[in-house]
């Protein structure tokens, strides 16, 4: 069986995100919307090992297609990801699929994560699919200064709603390895989840003058033909599954504590 998405995995993946059965609103301005997933929002401090947070933009002057070129274009987003440490495309698996790495900075006393991923895309003529999960590859085992984070599922639905407007949705689902302290999920889901969000959402105005500067024919996610990657064997790869992981971010642990110790 192969580990690449298949049709069914990505109409599972549009069917959560235009899902609202089970879902918990806890932002909503300016055009943003942030749910978490419903089972999340009353089990006291703690919630469980697995979360699920999705998060809805109502865009007006930026079209979907560039929106969908700034989540794929790893040379724009070291100019406008402020959280990244390190970013590279690792292989290719298909025309539509690849293997990449991904780092990023973590508020004190948290440390910084990263992820092995693969990221695979479905574009149609009234949506774009971004999905990734996290994998094991061979070459890029967990470091000992970072902690291997775990993506279940994560990605984008971008559906345009005019020539120059769109609905942009992110959804993700995480095990972060331990149980969560409810402040936690909170500061994500009202603070960095809209944060982020903005951030992305400016990248998107600012990335066609960019692009013009900036091999602007050069977009292999849309003409695979233009890629410089090495083809890998996807079967080389498999699903990185949290509980194989044994490097535990115990200051975590100790911040999550005192907080709850605080509250």
């Amino acid at each position: 069986m192969s580990i690449l998405p298949d049709k069914a995995a990505f109409a599972d993946f549009r069917k959560q995100c235009l899902s609202t059965d089970n879902w918990s609103n806890k932002y909503d301005k300016h055009g943003m919307q942030v749910w978490v997933e419903g089972s999340l929002a009353n089990k006291g401090n703690n919630v469980p090992k697995v979360h699920k947070i999705k998060c809805k933009m109502t865009i007006k002057d930026v079209s979907a297609a560039t929106m969908y070129d700034v989540l794929h274009d790893g040379s724009y987003r070291k100019s406008w990801d402020p959280a990244m440490l390190d970013s590279f495309d690792i292989a290719r698996l298909s025309a539509n699929a690849d293997v990449g790495y991904y780092s990023w900075l973590c508020a004190k006393p948290i440390k910084n994560r990263d992820v092995v991923s693969l990221r695979s895309w479905q574009v149609t003529d009234d949506e774009y699919i971004i999905i990734n999960f996290s994998v094991k590859h061979p070459k890029y085992p967990p470091r000992s200064d970072l902690v291997r984070a775990i993506s279940i599922i994560t990605g984008y639905l971008i559906k345009p709603t005019g020539p120059n407007s769109c609905i942009f949705t992110y959804l993700s689902q995480a095990d972060p390895k331990g149980s969560l302290p409810k402040w936690v999920v909170k500061r994500a889901s009202q603070v960095l989840a809209p944060r982020v969000l903005e951030c992305i959402y400016k990248a998107g105005k600012n990335y066609p003058e960019w692009k013009q500067q900036n091999s602007p024919d050069q977009k292999p996610w849309l003409y695979p033909e233009q890629s410089t990657l090495e083809m890998m064997d996807p079967k080389e790869l498999s699903i990185q599954r949290a509980d194989s992981l044994e490097n535990v971010d115990e200051s975590f642990k100790v911040a999550a504590q005192d907080s709850e110790d605080s509250s």
